[in-house]
């Protein structure tokens, strides 16, 4: 990496103060001493210790993830269900496959 380059900027600043928060809440749950903490410099914790902390917060941020993506399926199935009952309910057949768009999945980050 070139001088002067950070790997790890935020992609979203916005996010910072909750990431914070979420470090504290998962040190507290784990019993992990954060006295050595000076500031917001965690440089004299034991790597240990941050990677159990970061580890932790990896595990939640992906479980709330899947939370998410499982209640948009549930939620566009039951719309799909519903569009497709009503399209039997006409007097023609359904012959061509129109996809829901409702099942559009790229705009998960709006909504979360």
């Amino acid at each position: 990496m070139a001088a002067g380059q950070k790997s790890n900027t935020l992609v979203y600043a916005q996010a910072k103060k909750a990431l914070d928060q979420m470090k504290y809440e998962i040190s507290k749950e784990l019993n992990i001493d954060t006295s050595p903490i000076q500031g917001d410099y965690w440089g004299y914790m034991t790597a240990r210790d941050c990677g159990a902390i970061g580890g932790h917060m990896v595990k939640r941020m992906i479980e709330a993830a899947e939370r998410t993506l499982a209640q948009q399926t549930a939620q566009n199935v039951q719309v799909g269900f519903r569009a497709g009952l009503a399209g039997q309910n006409q007097s023609q057949p359904q012959t061509q496959y129109n996809p829901n768009p409702n099942l559009n999945l790229s705009n998960l980050d709006q909504q979360y």
